[in-house]
């Protein structure tokens, strides 16, 4: 049975920052792997094009800044360690934070246009001019060269925007734009979450796949045993010692894989939660079947809409887009600049006098070139690709909730069938191994009931990830994947 990992990939194609930067300027989630399958957990095997690697290996929500200093002994690691880690040290994360630190500082930026601005300039310096040079003219009375002589100047500079359109409605679009990149934050956080439990939920897998071979191994051994004994009682011919050691060889092998895969899954969660560089680890987490009852998925769906950060993010993204629109329509308005500044001059400190200086200037715009209209149409179409951003990123809810209802529904059936298929796949081992042991057959069928048991085995283990998957997918689709992926996982 094959998964795939659309968890940890359907979430890379949508923005996960916000900030100044429009979407078409900055997109930082790209989609690494279109198709990443594994076949089974343990063994993983990552089907990806030359260059996927690349664009898997940078992607944000992959990465992790290690903190901490490494311990000699293994740590035990739950998963709400994992997660709590995670948020803390996951790269897109911390990326997110940076991004929504970003339109914190842009807010300000545009605020201070509307501030007053007040600047103290004290000067004391040494001056000599040529005063014909200076004013062109020679100047009876006048010496040429006057000086050197001193001079000082200190005063205080007030300015201040009383009347400006365009920067009130551009502080307004970045005080949206600063709404937007917190949501971004919270939607990182969401899809942090997700991709952690997938990857924790990945690690019990392959766990569970190591269990099992060494099961496996160790029932091969003892049918080998019993193939071995068999002949020394003359029961059984040597052909079927040589399928028990080769069936015996081949359950060694699956669980060297299994252990290998098992390691790098490890070192993959390591990374992305940020521990120490080579830090051991175990999971105390275990993760079995609850059923989880959930609400129609009219009402999931609506749901989702009121609290995915997403949504909420791309709401602000088109406000801003609206306000910028009109900041750049307002450039065609009058403004109107209130400056003074007073201070004291002279030729030293100690010989000074005030001077005050109060102006109000009217700035009319009359002709600006096609700029304004230019920057009228580059906000349209900035406000349209916000609201078709919105409008697909509405239809991409609908269809995620719908999607993790059916993986829920098709996950529960397939976790009973293959629970079923074990059972059933046990018993049928035990009566073959009855059956050769009383000399009825040979050790064919034996051989066959456990590689039928192997295969039951791995099914139910990638039935029950798929299952719990489906569960942090819908938990992600509704928005509350940080808030209640234990106990979506529980059941509750």
């Amino acid at each position: 049975m094959r998964l795939k990992l659309w968890a940890l990939l359907m979430l890379f194609s949508a923005p996960v920052f916000s900030g100044r930067a429009t979407f078409a300027q900055y997109n930082p989630l790209p989609n690494p792997i279109a198709e990443m399958e594994v076949a089974g957990p343990a063994q993983a095997a990552v089907r990806a094009q030359p260059n996927d690697y690349i664009a898997f290996s940078q992607n944000p929500l992959l990465g992790g800044v290690p903190s901490g200093k490494r311990s000699a002994t293994p740590i035990s690691l739950s998963l709400e360690d994992a997660v709590a880690r995670a948020l803390k040290q996951n790269l897109g994360g911390l990326l997110a934070n940076d991004s929504m630190t970003d339109a914190r500082g842009q807010k300000w930026q545009a605020l201070s246009e509307l501030l007053p601005n007040l600047v103290t300039n004290t000067v004391l310096g040494v001056r000599q001019i040529d005063s014909r040079a200076q004013f062109g003219l020679k100047t009876p009375g006048i010496p040429r060269i006057i000086g050197p002589f001193g001079y000082f100047d200190s005063r205080g500079s007030l300015r201040e925007n009383a009347l400006d359109w365009e920067s009130i409605e551009r502080e307004r679009s970045s005080t949206e734009q600063l709404k937007s990149a917190v949501y971004g934050y919270k939607n990182a956080r969401e899809l942090v979450v997700t991709v952690i439990v997938s990857n924790y939920l990945l690690v019990i897998a392959d766990q569970s796949e190591v269990e099992s071979a060494l099961s496996e191994r160790d029932t091969a051994k003892a049918l080998s045993q019993q193939a071995s004994d068999q002949k020394t009682a003359g029961l059984a011919a040597a052909v079927d010692v040589l399928r028990s050691q080769v069936e015996l060889q081949a359950r060694e092998q699956q669980l060297i894989v299994a252990q290998n895969n098992l390691e790098k899954r490890k070192l993959i969660l390591a990374r992305t939660i940020g521990l120490p560089l080579g830090q051991e680890f175990g999971i105390t987490t275990q993760v079995g079947y609850q059923p989880l009852s959930v609400p129609p998925v009219e009402d999931a769906i609506e749901s989702a809409y009121k609290t995915r950060p997403d949504f909420q993010s791309q709401l602000n993204q088109v406000r801003s887009a609206e306000l910028e629109k009109r900041a750049s329509s307002a450039e065609r308005l009058p403004s109107l600049e209130l400056a003074a500044d007073y201070g004291i001059t002279g030729v030293n400190p100690a010989s000074t006098h005030g001077t005050v200086d109060a102006t109000a200037s009217l700035r009319v715009p009359i002709f600006q070139g096609g700029r304004v209209h230019g920057d009228v149409l580059r906000a349209d179409a900035s406000l349209a690709r916000s609201k078709q951003l919105l409008e697909d990123l509405r239809v991409q809810i609908d269809q995620e909730v719908r999607d993790a209802y059916l993986d829920l529904q098709s996950a529960a059936q397939e976790v009973s069938v293959e629970n079923n298929a074990v059972t059933l796949a046990t018993k049928t081992l035990q009566q073959s191994r009855d059956r050769f042991s009383s000399g009825v057959t040979d050790n064919i069928e034996v051989i066959q009931a456990q590689d039928a048991l192997a295969t039951a085995n791995d099914a139910y283990i990638a039935s029950l990830y798929s299952y719990n998957l489906a569960k942090i997918s819908l938990a992600r689709a509704m928005g509350v994947a940080e808030a209640r992926f234990s106990d979506y996982l529980k059941g509750e």
